[in-house]
């Protein structure tokens, strides 16, 4: 093996446990929004963005930029729009200033839901965060999200 080799090895090791962290923090979230308040990660996600909107110059997202933001495609971000919109948590608009553009806001009903929600989703993550950090190979993954300051 060649030091590339190892290199290499290391960052796929490091990638997996990357991931491992990632999939028990994204599943043990999703449990609880399940349980509490019937929103998947995803929704909870749309709806966290969604909320930090501001009428202000550039306060409003186009969909790419939802989609970005929630780490989806555009088209299934247009169909987590559009079920949550259904749900009445959410509503979409034309733009006043490009009728192209279409906008979409979080209704009272799905700012209320995300306020009851923010705890749980608060907490699963502290939780989550806290089992990862007894597993030797998770813990300086834990240590590092817990660093940045986003």
């Amino acid at each position: 093996m060649t030091a590339t080799d190892s290199a290499l090895t290391a960052l796929s090791q490091g990638w997996c446990a990357l991931s491992l962290l990632h999939g028990r923090i994204e599943a043990h979230i999703e449990r609880a929004l399940q349980a509490g308040h019937g929103l998947s990660v995803r929704e909870y996600s749309l709806l966290d963005v969604l909320s930090r909107q501001h009428d202000g110059p550039g306060g409003h997202l186009q969909m790419k930029q939802v989609a970005d933001a929630v780490v989806l495609s555009q088209s299934a971000t247009t169909r987590l729009v559009t079920r949550l919109e259904e749900r009445g948590l959410l509503s979409r608009y034309l733009c006043p200033t490009d009728r192209r553009g279409i906008y979409t806001n979080v209704s009272e009903a799905g700012l209320a839901l995300l306020a009851a929600a923010r705890p749980t989703n608060n907490a699963a993550l502290r939780e989550a965060l806290d089992a990862a950090a007894q597993n030797a190979e998770l813990a300086p993954l834990v240590t590092a999200v817990e660093q940045l300051k986003a």
